[in-house]
């Protein structure tokens, strides 16, 4: 991978960490982890695991929705 990208997607990753870190709202949390996941994803593929890959892109955006939704329900 080009280094400059590398580079970018690591501050992807350590801001998503980071905001999750800081942040106090469980939506803010889940929007920082989403953002975390979409900063890792390329290093997943670079390593060639296209099998997790492939995974992750299917199975976070889903669990991402039901624990928005299971947040929604909990802070009503």
């Amino acid at each position: 991978m080009i280094e400059g990208v590398q580079i970018a997607f690591g501050l992807i990753v350590v801001l998503g960490c980071l905001s999750a870190a800081v942040s106090r709202n469980p939506f803010d949390k889940l929007i920082s982890l989403a953002v975390l996941a979409g900063g890792v994803m390329p290093f997943i593929i670079d390593y060639g695991y296209l099998d997790v890959a492939i995974v992750v892109a299917l199975v976070a955006p889903v669990t991402t929705i039901f624990l928005l939704l299971a947040v929604w329900r909990g802070g009503s």
